[in-house]
């Protein structure tokens, strides 16, 4: 194994990516080695390199859509083996015995460790974490096309099952980019009508492709009123939203997956009369992303991708700032 790590890391705020190495912790009896194969990039990533969040710390190694390869394991990790294929997401462990972890709702943990936010994280050749947050990827699942669903996928996948979808269900998505093309392919594998709104009248063949009933854009239709059950918003604008409240069907809910620049200006007597919901998600435990995983690979899901190498890191992660993807960017080895 080698002693040091290669990675792109990010040495002050808004600075470009530079090739860094450093010394991994011991690999520990509960850990993996993955050798990265493919990691995602999540807008995300791009809020951490510039600091938009305030949270980042440098250097700074973004990524948290990785798929790779097992290279070594603990001698107490028992659910996977050297070879396996296996993903990591935004967490990388939690305490693993709060109440929301024993729920099953370790994202919510208040102690969890995300996977490139104080750890260095997938843009780089390897990487060690605890070995059960580390998820095998079906065979018959493209690695590239998986990766973005590790973050994005699973924040649509653990909304929609927060929210209680089931087939009966109108849904409506906001947004046909890097978290609603996901979204649509969810909805309508779940047996969903499933209908998009979208700002850009040149996606509508793409979303009616991915699955989508019905297109929404200026000029092209009109929703209409008290029409859907859940409505799941993936955009991060600012938006009527007491129209999307309005199209809501009674005990309707509007799942926030992705975070507006102001506060949400709701009415509350639609919600009252109603029983309407706002609520959001953000990505998922455990049972969750597994469950994610082992639907995917039956319906066949995955993220529409556009792959750079990891020598383009810097290219691929302003492609990404620019929102110019369709519909993810992903760095492959």
């Amino acid at each position: 194994m080698p002693t040091k790590f290669r990675a792109y890391a990010a040495r002050t705020s808004k600075a470009p990516l530079e090739a860094f190495e450093y010394e991994p912790a011991p690999l520990g009896d509960h850990d993996i080695e993955l050798a990265i194969t493919h990691c995602g990039i999540c807008h995300s990533d791009v809020h951490l390199v510039d600091n938009d969040w305030g949270i980042s710390s440098y250097p700074l190694v973004p990524g948290h859509e990785v798929v790779g390869r097992v290279a070594a394991r603990g001698k107490h990790v028992t659910n996977l083996a050297v070879d396996d294929i296996v993903g990591v997401g935004w967490t990388r462990s939690t305490c693993r015995h709060c109440a929301e972890c024993l729920r099953g709702n370790e994202s919510l943990c208040l102690t969890n460790q995300a996977t490139c936010v104080g750890n260095f994280g997938g843009f780089a050749d390897r990487m060690r974490l605890p070995g059960d947050w580390a998820f095998k990827i079906p065979a018959n699942l493209d690695p590239a096309s998986v990766a973005p669903m590790l973050c994005g996928g699973v924040a649509l996948y653990g909304g929609f099952r927060a929210a209680e979808l089931h087939p009966s269900m109108r849904v409506g998505v906001i947004g046909l980019g890097g978290l609603g093309h996901m979204g649509v392919k969810f909805a309508r594998a779940m047996g969903c009508e499933v209908t998009v709104f979208s700002q850009s009248p040149d996606k509508k063949a793409d979303a009616l492709a991915m699955g989508a009933h019905y297109f929404v854009a200026p000029g092209c239709a009109t929703a209409p009123l008290n029409h859907f059950d859940i409505i799941a918003s993936t955009v991060s604008v600012d938006l009527n939203w007491g129209d999307y409240v309005n199209m809501l069907r009674p005990t309707g809910k509007l799942l926030m997956l992705a975070a507006a620049g102001k506060p949400l200006n709701v009415s509350a007597m639609p919600l009252i009369i109603g029983r309407k919901t706002v609520m959001g998600s953000c990505t998922g435990g455990r049972w969750v992303i597994n469950e994610m995983l082992e639907f995917a690979a039956r319906h066949s899901i995955g993220a529409q991708v556009e792959r750079f190498s990891f020598t383009d890191a810097n290219k691929a992660l302003d492609w990404v700032r620019q929102g110019k993807p369709r519909y993810r960017a992903v760095l492959q080895a």
